[in-house]
């Protein structure tokens, strides 16, 4: 490191911090690696922290082919991380984008994490919604090639569930679109195309995350509004997970309420640890109202 190969020879800008059991955190699209900084200062004063910038997205490497950008290939890319730092068995924490590599992470290869955070997970999931959020996705992309990052992410960074984090946090909000504006332009596009544009929808996989029994924290902010019922979903289908729903939040979780998300998160971790963190018990599955016979 700060290197690493993926099995399709892409090096990956991996960078880690602390000591003690693994948490590996994969950002959203508009973000990168630097987007969990909150919570590593925070998590590392107990943890082995590890971030990365995924495929698309420097100092990473930019494939120039779209094909190379999948939501398998995002999967596999955490599993590369962890081989090349040498992690068996890690918690994972996605937001959005790298909520659903988490999930997806988590039925591919239960056995390699510990627990799953799941954030802000959903967007163009709902069925209503799924071929719209691929148009819009594919639109995104050439709408970056045309007019590049500095300019779409200044429309960006005030769509409906971001404008939170400008109101609650204006120089966190301002740092975040710097950020965005500074990633590639080739990356994003391809990421948008293979990836955005092209995962299955969550209510394809129900029974797939009906059978994943990897402990499973599912967060979302109520004024997401894209999010919430796929959250819903995921809390009714995943055997072992919980449902946080933060107030007055909207996409970037991690960002807008960091003091809130870290203790979650972090009472979740322990709680899994501690063997605390069970399967659903059947007696609370039924469709019972008032719980009479």
């Amino acid at each position: 490191m700060p290197h690493i190969a993926t099995d399709d020879g892409v090096r990956l800008w991996v960078e880690e911090t602390g000591q003690g059991t693994p948490i590996v955190f994969v950002h959203e699209f508009a973000g990168d690696h630097r987007s969990w900084e909150a919570q590593v200062r925070f998590f590392s004063r107990r943890h082995r922290c590890v971030t990365f910038a995924a495929r698309g997205y420097p100092p990473s490497d930019v494939p120039a082919d779209w094909e190379r950008y999948s939501q398998a290939r995002a999967v596999e890319d955490i599993r590369s991380v962890m081989d090349g730092a040498g992690i068996d068995r890690a918690h994972v924490v996605g937001l959005s984008m790298g909520g659903f590599a988490t999930l997806h992470f988590g039925l591919t290869h239960p056995g390699r994490a510990l627990s799953l955070t799941i954030a802000g997970c959903g967007l163009g999931a709902e069925k209503a919604f799924t071929e719209t959020f691929r148009a819009e996705a594919r639109a995104t992309a050439d709408r970056i090639l045309r007019d590049g990052m500095a300019k779409v992410a200044e429309t960006y960074a005030e769509t409906a569930a971001r404008v939170q984090f400008q109101a609650k946090d204006p120089r966190g909000w301002l740092e975040a679109k710097r950020q965005l504006a500074e990633h590639s332009a080739e990356g994003s596009a391809n990421t948008m195309r293979g990836v955005q544009a092209r995962r299955p929808s969550l209510y394809d996989l129900e029974d797939k995350l009906k059978a994943m029994t990897v402990p499973a924290l599912i967060v979302c902010g109520d004024e997401d509004d894209h999010t919430l019922q796929p959250g819903i979903y995921l809390k009714r289908v995943l055997p072992a997970s919980g449902l946080l729903v933060v107030p007055k939040t909207g996409h970037l979780i991690n960002l807008e309420e960091p003091t809130l998300f870290n203790r979650a998160v972090a009472d979740f971790i322990a709680q899994v640890e501690a063997g605390r963190w069970p399967r659903r018990d059947p007696r609370a599955v039924s469709s019972q109202v008032m719980g009479g016979r």
